[in-house]
């Protein structure tokens, strides 16, 4: 077998071939293990030892030749075929394309809200200083609003994990100038047993305004008009005297229960009212620790549970699904 003819005749077919298949076929003619080169290879034995080495370089040399022409015929018809058998004029197919997860969804829509009153939105480290996270919002090392937080602590006494996002508040009207007007999403941080309605990661969304001449009025003007845009106009709402300590007066915000209509029932334990926000006026103390004269200068603050939100709004049972990595409810 004459291997200079078998040169020529491998090129003179890889010449004629048009598709890949039609290569692959001809790659296993010469390469394969009835091929060409194995037939060559079988030859060797029963040559004279002097004529091995020499027919053996000519079999080497011819099996590299075969496999560079073929990788180089296999980037030609590569190229061709983007070339030639793509149609620009043809429609392109749509990617499957998610969406945002319920609490990012929720974020948005309520920053939409504050937006067109003219608020800002703020953002702060999650991982704090005791400074912000307590001592500037009127809770000294003694009082016993800390106990009921259970601080996560990575330095303890001075670095942790937010337990609230009123720690922006605080880094804000130190930092910023007046006046002021923000809202704060964000997640939070607490040593909490994770059931179906409490985690120890959630997110809260806080608001603050502080300017001349802001009273309870204020504060009450834009909750009520706020719950109504959430709930529907012809939701009822009322406050009530709550404590904490970043404000006074303190109050709660309810709405009437939407599943019995303030008739009483399960969801809302029978008071015919669900309590969706804390707020009131933030308190001299606060505007004292950042520098602020209380006497000129006054505001309110508010926070609500935005897990709660979410939930209620999507028709979610247990807290733990928007925290568990499932693509449920972004696909």
């Amino acid at each position: 077998m004459d291997i200079d003819q078998t040169s020529k005749s491998f090129h003179s077919k890889l010449s004629q071939i048009k598709t890949s298949d039609q290569l692959e076929k001809l790659k296993i003619s010469y390469l394969g293990r009835n091929g060409q080169i194995n037939s060559f290879l079988r030859l060797l034995k029963d040559l004279p030892q002097e004529e091995k080495r020499t027919f053996g370089d000519k079999i080497n040399n011819l099996k590299k030749e075969i496999e560079n022409a073929i990788g180089q015929k296999t980037i030609t018809l590569a190229q061709n075929k983007t070339k030639q058998d793509f149609d620009t004029s043809l429609p392109g197919k749509k990617p499957h394309v998610g969406h945002f997860h319920p609490t990012t969804q929720m974020i948005f829509r309520i920053n939409a809200f504050f937006r067109y009153l003219g608020y800002s939105v703020y953002e702060g480290p999650e991982i704090e200083t005791d400074e912000y996270n307590f001592a500037k919002l009127n809770l000294p090392q003694d009082h016993p609003a800390r106990d009921l937080q259970d601080t996560l602590y990575i330095k303890e006494p001075q670095i942790l994990l937010r337990t609230h996002t009123s720690s922006v508040e605080t880094r804000a009207l130190t930092n910023e100038r007046l006046p002021i007007r923000i809202v704060v999403p964000g997640k939070s941080y607490r040593n909490e047993t994770s059931n179906a309605t409490n985690n120890s990661i959630f997110y809260q969304y806080e608001g603050l305004v502080v300017d001349q001449g802001i009273s309870m009025a204020h504060l009450k003007g834009t909750l009520i008009e706020f719950v109504k845009w959430l709930y529907g106009p012809r939701t009822k709402t009322r406050f009530r005297c709550k404590y904490y300590p970043q404000v006074e007066p303190g109050a709660g915000l309810d709405v009437e229960c939407t599943f019995c209509w303030g008739k009483g029932c399960s969801v809302c334990k029978y008071r015919g009212y669900i309590e969706v926000l804390g707020a009131g006026m933030v308190h001299p103390n606060e505007l004292k620790a950042c520098n602020i004269d209380p006497a000129k200068w006054s505001g309110f603050a508010f926070g609500l549970g935005l897990d709660r939100l979410v939930m209620l709004h999507f028709g979610i049972e247990d807290i733990r699904k928007l925290y568990d990595g499932s693509l449920t409810f972004v696909d």
